[in-house]
């Protein structure tokens, strides 16, 4: 049995997971996202609670990290917010111009809030977790790559 399939036995968990799921969402692409239409059967009613809407967010830094906050610039958002008919209302935030792939975002978080629809949701998530994962792997072997290990000699009676 995988962590996705077990229950949330806590709010706190379930928070947690859900925010997991949102965020593997948002990175997700809209041809990624587009069998949550279809993952489950029958699908709930759903009512739009906000068009997908393209919006600026202010994106903020810091010196060194860990330093004085500065502006860095803004970003493109999309945004959408569905409600299934048992009351579970879904939001979805994505960086760019996609309207679908917000709409889709919202959609399977609001899918994901119903226990008896989570598994169907996740099973679309999982391909896309195993994408992301396999970028980040990619990305440190190149990293390592380049890793230069440095040593010190100890040179005469110092």
């Amino acid at each position: 049995m995988t962590d996705t399939q077990t229950p949330i036995d806590s709010p706190a968990a379930e928070t947690a997971a859900r925010k997991a799921a949102m965020a593997i969402a948002a990175r997700a692409t809209a041809a990624e996202l587009a069998p949550v239409e279809t993952a489950v059967s029958p699908m709930p009613e759903i009512r739009t609670l906000r068009q997908p809407e393209i919006g600026l967010v202010m994106v903020r830094g810091r010196v060194g990290g860990d330093g004085a906050p500065f502006n860095l610039g803004e970003a493109t958002v999309t945004r959408a917010a569905v409600a299934l008919a048992g009351g579970e209302i879904g939001f979805g935030h994505v960086l760019g111009r996609d309207l679908d792939k917000a709409r889709l975002a919202a959609l399977a978080d609001a899918l994901w809030q119903v226990p008896a629809h989570r598994a169907a949701v996740e099973a679309v998530l999982a391909p896309v977790r195993d994408r992301l994962a396999a970028e980040r792997k990619l990305s440190a072997e190149r990293t390592a790559a380049t890793r230069v290990d440095f040593f010190t000699m100890v040179r005469g009676d110092n």
